[in-house]
């Protein structure tokens, strides 16, 4: 696991460029399409995807959340959208991660409901697992839309059915 605030932007901006090629694929005319009535739609899930990071790294500014409970996801208006969504994230992250800086990242953040502590970690923790781990399930599950959709998915970790990883040289 990463000990440093480097060492998370290090994997944040490799993974967060991946995330954008995915997010890119969403096609403006599904955003209301659902694979089950108790999935969210595609664009609800494209948005998650985009803001999760961000949102995230706002609650690490603090030393602790009241969560209302269950939330409804918002359904946005276009990939334009989504896409200035994740813009908007990878800031907040990048200015949230600079401002608690190492020491930061043991610091104990707790999340609250009715004023009782539901989950207590370390705000490294926190951000591992659901800034970053959490966000990789949902874009996992957004490439499996994006297949059943017949959209090319990008190549994440490896070569896809519609495409290989992209390479570099060293010149």
């Amino acid at each position: 696991m990463p000990t440093t605030v480097a060492e998370i932007l290090e994997e944040f901006v490799q993974e967060w460029a991946t995330t954008r090629r995915v997010l890119e694929r969403v096609p403006d005319e599904q955003l209301n399409w659902k694979p089950h009535e108790k999935s969210m739609t595609l664009g609800q899930l494209a948005l998650h995807v985009a803001m999760g990071p961000g949102l995230i790294c706002d609650w690490i500014l603090q030393d602790s959340f009241e969560s209302p409970g269950m939330t409804v996801f918002p359904q946005p208006a276009s990939r334009g959208e989504i896409l200035a969504t994740h813009e908007e994230s990878t800031k907040k992250v990048k200015a949230a991660l600079s401002t608690i800086g190492d020491a930061g990242l043991g610091r104990t953040w707790h999340l609250t409901r009715d004023g009782k502590t539901v989950m207590a970690l370390p705000k490294g923790k926190l951000i591992r697992s659901v800034a970053l781990n959490h966000n990789y399930h949902h874009r996992g599950q957004l490439s499996v839309y994006l297949r059943l959709l017949n959209v090319a998915v990008p190549s994440i970790y490896g070569p896809s059915a519609d495409e290989a990883p992209e390479t570099t040289t060293d010149s």
